[in-house]
């Protein structure tokens, strides 16, 4: 995996962006620890192992969150003047 380079600015944002992702995850962090800790060698693969590609995929969701949290949501384009859906209609039950 190859990073890329990062300006002086960059640097400094990744830094933030790392404690915050570090704070967001720390519980899960902690439950790979436990989880690795309290299985026995024989039982390293199988369900535990799915338990922790569930943890590891949680702590990347939790790092994509924090760095989306930053971003702009809204957008700068004029509203659309188009009217919206009229009243939905309901489902016909037919009888033969």
């Amino acid at each position: 995996m190859s990073l890329p380079y990062l300006t002086p600015e960059q640097e400094i944002e990744s830094k933030h962006l790392e404690a915050k992702i570090n704070a967001a995850i720390a519980k899960e962090v902690a439950d790979l620890a436990r989880l690795l800790v309290g299985t026995g060698d024989k039982d390293l693969f199988g369900v535990t192992e799915f338990q922790v590609r569930d943890l590891v995929l949680r702590i990347g969701a939790k790092a994509y969150c924090e760095h989306l949290r930053e971003k702009k949501t809204a957008t700068t384009d004029v509203p659309s003047i188009a009217s919206g859906a009229g009243k939905q209609q309901g489902s016909r039950t037919f009888v033969r």
